[in-house]
């Protein structure tokens, strides 16, 4: 069975949208990831939900250094273009943070949510993500719980019939010691016969 070709458009349904939010964020950092890995590069991704909330991934130790790298090559991109060129490269990117302002979102995502200043649905919102977090959470729990049954029920299982095996060893070498010993008397009679 193939997979269906998707048309990209924005997911209507809320809880599907998170599902798949949540999917293609997990891909989207193993892609960094295995990027970073794989071809020796430094690599930093932030993303933000329709929540606000900061998801991150930094292939060094800091996210901060690798944002600093970026905002001096751009100053030294800057500085190099002395043309008109240069003009039009500035207002590309006149609309781009700061390296502290950036630093200062990250930092402010971190933290947390701030509950004071969220609304009655932006706390609902985040009722039905803590809910749908915890059923998944249980669901997975389960599981792996039932994963591990079936694990022990085959392990006893298994025990069972060694435990089988070995008492029906037992039994054909007890019948062998008795048979013996019926045979070693029938030898040690024998000459009283004659």
């Amino acid at each position: 069975m193939g997979r269906r070709k998707l048309q990209l458009k924005r997911i209507e349904n809320k809880s599907s949208r998170q599902v798949t939010f949540s999917k293609r964020r997990g891909g989207l950092i193993k892609k960094a990831r295995e990027l970073a890995v794989l071809c020796d590069v430094d690599v930093a991704l932030v993303v933000f939900s329709s929540r606000g909330r900061l998801y991150e991934f930094s292939s060094t130790n800091s996210l901060a250094c690798i944002l600093d790298r970026y905002h001096r090559r751009f100053d030294e991109e800057a500085v190099a273009l002395n043309s008109v060129n240069a003009e039009g490269s500035r207002s590309k990117y006149s609309n781009r943070l700061s390296h502290a302002q950036l630093l200062q979102i990250v930092q402010r995502q971190l933290e947390g949510p701030n509950f004071e200043q969220m609304t009655v649905t932006d706390l609902l919102q985040l009722e039905k993500q803590l809910d749908a977090t915890l059923t998944q959470t249980r669901a997975r729990k389960m599981e792996l719980m039932m994963e591990s049954l079936k694990t022990l029920q085959e392990k006893e299982r298994m025990l069972k019939e060694e435990k089988e095996h070995l008492e029906k060893e037992l039994a054909e070498a007890k019948d062998g010691q008795d048979s013996t010993a019926a045979m070693t008397m029938e030898m040690a009679t024998l000459p009283l016969l004659r």
